[in-house]
């Protein structure tokens, strides 16, 4: 078959129109792959592995282990270094981008799959068909790396602070990085996350921060009425939560709020990460779309715009807030000042 010069400069226009889709593609399938075998506490960079370590880290046969290097390998994922592996530099960039596949398209999964059902009876389906919190909190983590946590950590740092809580905390990643930084400070994690917080002070006694962090297995909405874990504060963290409490515990997110403010020592920050709704800007527009959309559709939060974090914040009563642009679209950082 005789291929026309028309139509083979159309598919050489599509060929250049793929871009970066199938690398990042094939590097979230890979990665997404790893994280469920539990290699990629081995795959990380600084350090050097073979097949043999990985298999013996994660309890994999050694051939298997062997051939799925060799595919990452040729993937440019990692690369040869001497008898062992290491991975490539700017792994982590390759990570950070994976992740918003892994979330877009499988942490949410449930709600693509379902989509039918979500449509026609809300509450049922939202009962039946739950995410994966697990996939939820790693490609979040890949998200983030890159995209929102290094701007609150810089402002967090800058602050210098001597007692810091986190709501929301998770594995306390956060806290322990900067509990590193000032020897002297102390920290408080605060999350509903059983496992979370086992590991969060598993974490923090490998780190050597052990004795200066405090893992408080409670809700954020306990803050509403009991404020003692967020008392004399320097900086509170919160990333990624408030949303949840919307709209049905509008209320009590407000109440958390005031209850931060009057908890901070003077002076102190409220530092808050979260999503605001559909932007239109050509960066943010069409991953803003989707997580609007997760949010509202499947999940039924309400995602509060710039205008009304401020809005919310200064009701609560804090003076300035700074709202920070992040790399992550959607994503603000909302800094207000005791």
């Amino acid at each position: 078959m005789t291929v026309t010069q028309e139509t083979a400069r159309r598919l050489s226009t599509e060929i250049e129109h793929s871009g970066e889709a199938p690398d990042i593609a094939a590097a979230a399938a890979f990665l997404e792959m790893g994280d469920r075998l539990g290699v990629l506490d081995v795959i990380t960079p600084g350090r050097t592995f073979d097949a043999a370590a990985v298999a013996r880290h994660a309890d994999l046969p050694v051939d298997a282990a062997a051939r799925y290097l060799e595919a990452i390998e040729s993937a440019g994922l990692i690369e040869q270094a001497g008898a062992e592996f290491r991975t490539v530099p700017g792994f982590d960039v390759i990570l950070h981008r994976a992740g918003y596949v892994s979330w877009t398209m499988n942490a949410n999964r449930p709600f693509i799959e379902h989509a039918r059902e979500f449509f026609t009876d809300p509450v049922s389906a939202g009962r039946r068909y739950l995410r994966d919190g697990r996939e939820v909190a790693v490609s979040s983590q890949w998200m983030g790396s890159l995209a929102f946590y290094p701007a609150a950590l810089e402002r967090i740092l800058a602050a210098e602070p001597g007692h810091i809580a986190d709501l929301g905390a998770g594995t306390c990643r956060l806290l322990i990085e900067v509990l590193g930084h000032f020897p002297e400070a102390t920290a408080v994690g605060l999350d509903i996350d059983g496992p979370a917080c086992r590991a969060a002070e598993h974490a923090a006694e490998q780190a050597g921060v052990g004795d200066r962090l405090t893992v408080v297995e409670r809700p954020i909405q306990s803050v509403a009425d009991d404020p003692g874990p967020v008392a004399g504060t320097d900086v509170i963290h919160a990333g990624f939560v408030f949303h949840d409490m919307l709209p049905e515990e509008e209320a009590v997110a407000d109440r958390v709020l005031a209850n931060c403010r009057d908890a901070l020592r003077p002076g102190g920050i409220m530092a808050i990460t979260d999503a605001v709704p559909y932007l239109r800007n050509e960066r943010e527009r069409r991953f803003s779309a989707m997580v609007t959309y997760y949010h509202r559709q499947f999940m039924r939060r309400r995602l509060l715009t710039e205008q009304e974090w401020t809005e919310k914040l200064a009701k609560a009563g804090f003076g300035d807030v700074d709202v920070v642009t992040l790399g992550f679209p959607t994503g603000r950082l909302f800094v207000a000042t005791r």
